[in-house]
């Protein structure tokens, strides 16, 4: 079956591949011997799906928000910025410790092929893991020297722990997204979450607030997320697992999508450093106060748009990788950009203007630099909300080794800046110079990829431009209230009260999100409360 015209957002992302869904799993369902597999999967909507992966993902942001405004008032910002450097250790590695196979778990039509897949992406994770522990033995005494930060050095032996178990919670979550168990990934990143926090909130209040306990904190929450997914999908798939996994099927994939470690692994470990190098140069050019701001900030930038974004972007790969083969890629590529930008670019733009005000009143005054930080990065946030769920098409176009040129861009392109901001020992402008060129290569590639898939650009642009215009009212209400000296609390409720009043707009003119909406108890009650009270005082 083939889409060609857009009548609603959610039928154009799920119908068109519902006949080929129904026709292998019904078939399945029909022949399948219950001893030697599971059930057949349940067809899950696009909206259905998000949410599973929103309301989990909702849970663990808004526990990491309400307890950041104690944690900043715990720990001093050098912690913060000691945690931020092992954290940009480990996930350079954890990013190459699959050699990038667990992309290819969604791509295959067989689940015997997949699962092989699955078993060679945890294969390397433990190889990668033995290769660690040899380098950290080597380099523990050099590494702290070159980072600039003596204190680092004795918790280097968690590196290897935090690649374990960080690696096969990123292969795990793969298959998990391929058999649509959305439910059961929300389950994990909530008891990552509660372990994480607790951990944190237990030792600051204990009189251990420090580095060490928040970095000791975050690897035992890995720990138990990873045993946790990895328990439910074993309890679902084990005799999948047994009778389909082989030393001549996880070869067979090794040779089959040998692309992923020759270019992608490669396109991801640049991606990665490139990611983690403000922190690592703000460290060497700087001090570990500068780099707490930095990594408060991010933090506090990356929770909102991780809700929906990381969501959106695991739901679309699973239905872009079956969209490619059914012809119809564009339609649900324009559509997902489309929302991605209306959920997005608002809030992105209201960040430049209240960041610093609202640090201050949340974490307190030793954290307004931080919040001037979120001001100079709040159009990148958006670019990189953006750019984010649509890399990868990388991965379903098969195009790895574009993916590899753009991020060799982003690298060079982030080293040259953060060196000019560095050698000038001037800290905002570093940020400031970050952010232009994150704005600048992620909004190149994003438009690159929409384009690719067959979105033309007229269409893009047309949609960024009618969004922007949208913000108009908006921005130019706020910035009366900064011309007028409006107090930080002034400024802040009515940044709240503006946005609140876009989402009510955005939910009540797009029929797809408001079906997303509804799939939220909590959101649903305040929506039709919001609601009923508007009619009630229009009808009096």
């Amino acid at each position: 079956m083939r889409v060609r015209r857009c009548e609603g957002w959610l039928d154009n992302i799920t119908n068109y591949s519902a006949d080929r869904y129904k026709k292998r799993h019904v078939e399945e369902s029909t022949q399948l011997d219950p001893l030697s597999t599971k059930p057949p999967r349940k067809e899950s909507g696009f909206a259905g799906d998000v949410v599973k992966l929103a309301s989990g993902t909702l849970f663990a942001q808004a526990l990491g928000f309400v307890v950041m405004p104690i944690l900043s008032r715990l720990y001093a910002p050098e912690a913060f910025g000691l945690v931020a450097l092992f954290t940009s250790i480990t996930t350079i590695l954890v990013v190459i410790a699959n050699l990038r196979y667990e992309l290819s778990i969604m791509l295959p039509e067989s689940d015997d092929e997949s699962a092989n897949l699955l078993a060679l992406s945890l294969s390397f994770t433990v190889l990668t893991t033995l290769t660690t522990i040899v380098l950290i033995a080597l380099g523990k005494n050099l590494i702290p020297t070159w980072l600039n930060e003596p204190a680092i050095g004795s918790y280097l032996w968690l590196v290897p722990v935090s690649v374990l178990f960080g690696g096969a919670f990123t292969a795990l979550n793969y298959w998990n997204t391929r058999t649509k168990q959305f439910g059961r990934l929300s389950i994990a990143r909530i008891i990552r979450s509660v372990g994480t926090s607790s951990a944190q909130l237990g030792a600051g209040l204990s009189g251990y607030a420090t580095g060490g306990a928040m970095i000791g904190a975050n690897v035992l929450g890995q720990m138990v997320s990873a045993a946790v997914l990895g328990g439910q999908i074993w309890r679902d798939d084990h005799r999948l697992f047994r009778q389909s996994i082989s030393w001549k099927g996880m070869m067979a994939g090794l040779k089959r999508y040998r692309r992923f470690p020759l270019f992608t692994v490669w396109s991801g470990l640049l991606n990665s450093i490139s990611w983690q190098l403000p922190v690592f140069l703000l460290s060497f050019y700087f001090s570990p106060n500068i780099v707490g701001y930095y990594a408060l900030g991010n933090r506090v930038l990356r929770i909102p748009m991780n809700l929906l974004g990381g969501a959106i972007g695991q739901v679309f790969f699973q239905r872009a990788s079956e969209a490619k083969n059914e012809g119809d890629l564009a339609i649900v590529v324009e559509n997902t950009f489309a929302r991605l930008v209306r959920l997005g670019l608002f809030p992105s733009l209201m960040l430049t203007f209240i960041g610093r005000d609202a640090f201050v009143i949340f974490f307190g005054n030793q954290w307004s630099e931080a919040g001037i930080y979120v001001q100079i990065l709040g159009i990148w946030t958006f670019f990189w909300f953006i750019s984010s769920p649509i890399s990868v098409l990388f991965s379903v176009l098969e195009r790895q080794d574009l993916g590899l040129y753009i991020n060799i861009l982003v690298f060079i392109s982030r080293l040259l800046v953060l060196g000019i901001g560095g050698y000038l020992q001037n800290a905002r402008l570093t940020i400031m110079l970050f952010g232009a060129s994150g704005i600048l290569v992620y909004g190149y590639l994003s438009v690159l990829l929409i384009n690719h898939s067959g979105v033309s650009w007229k269409k893009i642009w047309q949609i960024l431009l009618t969004n922007s215009i949208i913000f108009i009212p908006a921005g130019l209400l706020m910035l009366v209230a900064i011309a007028m000296s409006a107090p930080s609390w002034l400024m802040l409720l009515l940044a709240v009260i503006i946005s609140g009043i876009y989402f009510l707009y955005v939910v009540k003119t797009d029929p797809q999100l408001h079906i997303i909406v509804n799939k939220v108890p909590v959101f649903n009650k305040v929506l039709q409360k919001i609601i009923g009270k508007i009619r009630y005082e229009k009808s009096n």
